[in-house]
């Protein structure tokens, strides 16, 4: 069985997660402190007291450990969906709408910008002098994704079985990321790191997790809806106990405004 070969827009599949936003919230993975470590060694200087913008917050997993991490953080986030989300999750951190091609803020206003997950939404040509534009001298650029680790054999097993029911490559699995794809002005220069971490689901946590993928959530209920039926019988033969090891490659991206 595969998905149809019809191929969603950036646009649609941008949008796509404010039908989904509880899903993705209750089900996505967090981040590891070693990624907020690697950031501050990166960035030299600590997060705590900083101020700190989070473009694309979503839901507000990444906000939520910057809040920890002591900085004064504001959200930025772009779909209705995911606001109302992050407004039940973060009710004290301010949010604002906007995305990382129109930042809704002040010159130089910035010690640390942040895109967990998001900066693939943005138009490097726009992002790219607004992240410059909004940082103050010195201050920090900091991109992540969390990647499956596909040299973990299950992982690329399902990784396979997504790419071919769906005809494309899986967006969580963008290994390729670098400076050049994220950057092709050129202008940042970005140190790349990466992190790894794992957690350990239910299986049906597992699958609500990548159900909550812009893939799946384009592509319709019932496409989806077979295919999760479908792997959660494999992944039920294959750990019998329901349980899983997601394991996790956090590729961090860190400019440094001169």
């Amino acid at each position: 069985m595969t998905a149809s070969s019809h191929t969603p827009s950036h646009t649609t599949r941008a949008h796509s997660f404010n039908s989904a936003a509880a899903q993705y919230a209750a089900n996505r993975p967090s981040y590891p402190t070693a990624l907020f470590d690697t950031i501050e060694d990166l960035a030299g200087r600590p997060l705590a007291g900083a101020r700190v913008a989070d473009v694309g917050a979503g839901t507000g997993i990444a906000t939520t450990l910057l809040h920890a991490r002591g900085a004064d953080v504001i959200a930025v986030e772009p779909g209705d969906g995911m606001a109302v989300q992050f407004r039940r999750t973060l009710p004290e951190v301010p949010i604002v709408r906007g995305d990382g091609n129109h930042l809704p803020l002040a010159t130089a206003s910035l010690d640390f910008l942040t895109y967990a997950q998001s900066w693939h939404w943005t138009d490097p040509a726009r992002s790219v002098p607004e992240a410059l534009r909004v940082l103050r001298p010195g201050g920090a650029l900091a991109l992540w994704w969390n990647t499956g680790a596909l040299d973990v054999p299950w992982l690329a097993e399902a990784a396979q079985r997504i790419d071919r029911y769906f005809g494309e490559s899986t967006p969580a699995n963008i290994k390729n990321v670098n400076a050049r794809v994220v950057d092709p002005t050129g202008r940042l220069g970005l140190t790349r790191r990466e992190v790894r971490w794992s957690r350990r689901v239910p299986v049906d946590t597992h699958l609500a997790n990548i159900g909550s993928h812009s893939m799946f959530l384009v592509h319709g209920e019932e496409a989806s809806t077979a295919f999760l039926a479908e792997e959660r019988d494999h992944l039920m033969r294959a750990f019998p106990d329901g349980l899983v090891e997601e394991v996790y490659d956090v590729i961090l991206l860190l400019a440094t405004r001169a």
